[in-house]
């Protein structure tokens, strides 16, 4: 039975505060919560089955991987756990290099994928700084919002 002043569909908890949280049809939309683990296997199999993607549609081109890493590195900040969260910056950049490993280009042999995977890394480290900055920013953001909530309420 709801309160008095609250009408019973706020009390179902459907009210105007939860529309943006709801999607279409009134489903939740997600909002996982990674461990740090979690996040690092996230974001490398996130950026691994990409750089196939890219291979196979775009030809192994460095810039759509590249621009295919942000939104990446955003959505790891973004879903890792608050007690996880300083654990985001350090594994983008393994996922980045993972991810190269289908885009990169191989002369034949182990040695020749290894000189184009390093050869990706320096010409495209424009676009992994820029990830891994913007994950930094948000997960030092996250982390300094839950430090000022935990002190406020003791």
């Amino acid at each position: 039975m709801p309160r008095a002043g609250r009408s019973a569909r706020q009390a179902r908890g459907s009210g105007p505060a939860r529309e943006g949280l709801s999607g279409p049809a009134g489903r939740r939309l997600p909002n996982p919560r990674l461990t740090g683990l979690g996040s690092g296997l996230f974001c490398v199999m996130a950026m691994f089955l990409l750089g196939c993607l890219d291979q196979l549609l775009f030809g192994a081109s460095l810039t759509v991987y590249g621009v295919l890493f942000l939104p990446v590195c955003v959505l790891t900040a973004l879903w890792v756990r608050v007690g996880d969260v300083l654990t985001a910056p350090v594994v983008l950049p393994i996922a980045f290099a993972v991810g190269l490993l289908p885009v990169a280009e191989s002369g034949g042999g182990l040695l020749g994928r290894l000189m184009g995977l390093v050869t990706g890394l320096a010409t495209q480290a424009g676009w992994l700084y820029g990830g891994t900055l913007a994950a930094g920013a948000l997960v030092l953001a996250r982390r300094v919002l839950w430090v000022r909530t935990r002190r406020r309420h003791g």
